[in-house]
């Protein structure tokens, strides 16, 4: 059976080399994300924008990334995983050239709609496609390794606002922005489509070939399949309302909270990181720094993990990495000096992003091959809502005169909140085959 000889594998060159061809795009999108983060602060003294400006334009990408999860999730499902990996990964590219290019606030927020479509489309259909060729055995640590290439993504991108952005400005920025349309070329070569996908449309003979190649490149003894009968999933309606039915109505209800409430304080927080530590009295250059040292905790809260995942379990991994990450921001909003900043700040991106790492791995084990990228991408959309209301509403609250700690305090509530919603509704599915852990219902 095609399923068990992919099961069967060994981790070998293969899944390492789709981990990092996957992860590079990955990096290209946090590396995005992460400088438009860091323009912020120089754009708005540029441009005289108003707190309630800069949040739109951190907000605008999000709404993108939330229709482009969507979208790219329910057409991944039909068209292929690999084929809307590379489509996402173009759009993404020219939008951000385009955002180079920008003449006024109105047509910076209409590029970044396109970046943030481009980039939200790529995210879920990647963790997907690394999550039906990763051994169950060690899948877990593939996806959050799959997320660490987010923290990396930031670390270049702060390198680029500390080397770049003072010296030739942050058009310059955006422009290296677009360098990942030459990456479409490196996704054609290297990455094949989903096993699981093919089997999932009765292209049996295809999802062999794939095998068959797998094997005889990690050296395992090729043997002729013996049958011509493929047992393969039951037919299922691949639409919307699948994912409203037992068993997946709790998990889809447990998803779509915890997308919501990990995009409103990461966004939240992140987007206006430097603004914040900027506002707090440090030059643009000393921002880039401090900022720097509290991405690089991001590594390190990845790796840890990677290693607890498959060792405590997803549910418990996660809720505790949501729960830390609640108290970290906390103190966070409360510091009164330039260490205690650096330091909560650290403290909470090593938990905020290994909580993400979680999470991505946590998602496509919910659903049966059929509707994966589907209940994947319409949890990530809409966790993006959170994520574009977030900015828009601290700029807000700023502007109106509350404190950081007012905004902080909120930031906690929620990750405690959403903490709380996993333990109650989430599902233990550690080292469990993907097609065990699900079963959709048949078509009438």
């Amino acid at each position: 059976m095609v399923l068990e000889r992919l099961e069967a594998l060994p981790v070998g060159s293969f899944h390492y080399k789709l981990l990092a061809v996957t992860g590079l795009g990955w990096l290209f999108d946090s590396m995005d994300t992460g400088l438009i983060a860091f323009i912020l602060p120089v754009l708005a003294k540029e441009w005289q924008l108003a707190p309630a400006q800069m949040g739109m334009i951190g907000s605008i990408g999000l709404i993108g990334m939330a229709l482009g999860a969507v979208i790219s999730g329910t057409v991944a499902d039909h068209l292929g995983r690999k084929k809307v990996f590379s489509i996402t990964v173009l759009l993404y590219s020219i939008a951000s050239a385009m955002c180079a290019l920008a003449w006024d606030y109105t047509s910076l927020l209409c590029f970044r709609f396109l970046v943030g479509f481009g980039l939200g489309g790529e995210l879920p259909v990647a963790a997907t496609l690394v999550s039906e060729y990763a051994p169950s055995r060690v899948r877990g640590r593939f996806i959050v390794l799959l997320e660490s290439f987010w923290g990396l993504g930031w670390i270049v991108a702060a390198c680029i606002a500390y080397f770049f952005i003072p010296v030739y400005g942050w058009r310059m920025a955006f422009g290296i922005g677009a360098l990942p349309a030459l990456y479409v070329f490196l996704i054609r070569l290297h990455m094949p489509e989903s096993v699981r996908y093919l089997l999932a449309k009765g292209r049996v003979q295809e999802a062999r070939d794939i095998v068959v190649k797998l094997e005889e490149k990690l050296h395992v003894p090729v043997q002729p399949f013996t049958s011509d009968h493929e047992i393969l999933p039951p037919k299922t309606v691949v639409s919307f309302r699948e994912l409203w039915k037992k068993p997946f109505i709790s998990r889809t209800v447990m998803l779509w909270l915890v997308w919501f409430g990990i995009n409103f304080s990461y966004y939240g927080i992140f987007m206006w990181l430097p603004s914040m530590v900027f506002q707090q009295g440090f030059t643009v250059v000393k921002t880039f720094e401090y900022v720097l040292v509290m991405t690089l905790a991001q590594l390190p809260g990845y790796y840890c993990a990677a290693w607890l995942v498959d060792k405590l379990g997803r549910k418990y991994t996660l809720s505790a990495f949501l729960l830390f990450s609640g108290v970290a921001s906390y103190f966070f909003g409360h510091a009164a000096t330039a260490t205690t900043l650096m330091v909560w700040g650290s403290v909470m991106s090593f938990f905020n992003l290994g909580a993400w790492g979680v999470l991505y791995t946590y998602t496509p084990e919910q659903y049966p091959t059929t509707i994966r990228a589907l209940g994947s991408g319409w949890a990530a959309g809409f966790g993006r809502f959170g994520g574009m209301a977030a900015p828009l509403m601290t700029g807000i609250v700023i502007g109106r005169g509350f404190g950081f700690g007012f905004v902080f305090y909120m930031f906690a509530f929620v990750f405690l909140a959403v903490a709380a919603v996993v333990l109650s509704l989430g599902i233990e599915s550690k080292q469990k085959d993907l097609e065990s852990i699900t079963t959709v219902s048949r078509v009438s």
